[in-house]
């Protein structure tokens, strides 16, 4: 399929992304204290139920990876769309938490079958070894996600009530997200579930420490920028700003994330995708360690680390189906997933936890160290592939790591 070609694709995927975003991982940050108002369920009940879906997510990631790689992305994409729809409408009807709580695990399916590690690899499907560019692509639409649906979910909210908006995105779903994966993501042909296939992404004993330490790194810059994102205005509020002027840094986070992955587009991937990583995670380091010292104005330092996690969004697609190649990425990223979502679901709480005992100063603390770890660890992938640890996969676009400028 020709780059003119692919546009209808990645645009209806983005567009599917900016939605399923926006009705699951960002719909508590505007419909929580609504919700806790009206009902008067707590706020850690409800939040908790947000950690219970992505726990649910990160546990049906690996089959999710399995079956995209068999079947390919459009059905499963659209599985995820009717399963967003039924849980928002459960949502939206739940007499009690314990039905609010249920509907949280339906929707959590239904992200692990259609947030970007889905995407990606229904991209990675399509197109093989060259899906590198759909997949930087796409990216630019996803940054988009809460920019857009924060907004609207205020508007729905005002003028519906919580219950309303989520019975409107369950609509959203059926009618604009499911359409769109029906109609534009072509179809693949299934592959047989037969022995020598690489279906459950089998690694050679070489390989393996490669995909260990690539784990880590995807499992620690997740956790990092899951409390980054769901903690930041508490954290610049203990540093002493007021609220509107901590509302007014945040937003200069997500411009950044899509500048940032602007310039990757205008490169053309004309480098290896490791380069990418190591920037990416060599800025989010940059960002969290000046904030935690208090170095540097706050506005620049938050564009930093928003420019950082840009980047990482396209080198966590990339780097992927350039090490291990087409045929396993799918179920590879699928794989990749499964710790990272957990732990990111985990994360705000046991930060919680430690803004509550020790401060804010303890909670950039650890961040700050987590942005230096992700560092060492990206050092050490680095390291492992240069030895060729890892081999090349036969149909794999990989270029040998560079020595030095660009791969």
């Amino acid at each position: 399929m020709t780059p003119q070609r692919r546009w209808p694709v990645i645009s209806a995927l983005g567009i599917v992304q900016i939605l399923a975003w926006g009705c699951s991982y960002y719909l508590l940050t505007v419909l929580g204290p609504a919700i806790a108002a009206e009902t008067g369920w707590g706020l850690p009940w409800i939040f908790g139920s947000l950690t219970a879906g992505m726990l649910v997510a990160g546990l049906v990631s690996p089959f999710v990876g399995r079956q995209i790689g068999r079947r390919g992305g459009r059905p499963v994409l659209a599985v995820s769309a009717l399963l967003l729809a039924a849980g928002l409408t459960l949502l939206g009807l739940a007499p009690g938490l314990p039905v609010f709580g249920l509907a949280w695990l339906v929707i959590g399916a239904g992200m692990g079958a259609g947030l970007y590690d889905a995407a990606f690899a229904t991209l990675g499907r399509l197109y093989g070894a060259d899906a590198r560019p759909a997949i930087t692509a796409l990216t630019l639409w996803g940054g988009f996600s809460s920019t857009l649906c924060w907004p609207l979910s205020a508007f729905l909210l005002a003028q519906l009530g919580w219950r309303g908006t989520c019975l409107v995105y369950a609509a959203v779903q059926l009618l604009v997200s499911l359409p769109l994966i029906v109609g534009l993501i072509p179809p693949v042909p299934p592959r047989p579930a037969a022995p020598g296939r690489p279906d459950a992404a089998p690694l050679d004993p070489a390989e393996r420490p490669t995909f260990l330490v690539l784990a880590a790194i995807v499992t620690c810059t997740g956790v990092a920028a899951s409390v980054f994102s769901v903690h930041l205005l508490t954290l610049l509020q203990e540093r002493g700003l007021s609220l509107a002027a901590a509302v007014s840094l945040g937003t200069l986070v997500g411009p950044s994330q899509v500048g940032a992955r602007l310039l990757e587009v205008a490169n053309r991937s004309r480098h290896h995708p490791i380069w990418t990583l190591t920037l990416a995670v060599g800025l989010m380091a940059v960002g969290l360690v000046l904030l935690w010292a208090g170095l540097g104005a706050p506005g620049v330092v938050l564009m930093v680390y928003g420019a950082g996690n840009g980047l990482y969004s396209i080198a966590r697609g990339t780097l992927p189906l350039v090490l291990f190649g087409p045929d396993r990425y799918a179920a590879l990223l699928g794989r990749l997933a499964k710790p990272s979502l957990a732990a990111q679901a985990l994360a705000p709480s046991a930060a919680a936890y430690l803004i509550a005992r020790g401060g804010a100063d303890a909670a950039l603390a650890a961040l700050a160290v987590l942005g230096l770890v992700d560092v060492a660890l990206v050092a050490v992938l680095w390291w492992v592939r240069r030895r060729g640890a890892a081999r090349v996969p036969a149909g794999s676009s990989e270029k040998p790591l560079p020595q030095g400028g660009r791969g």
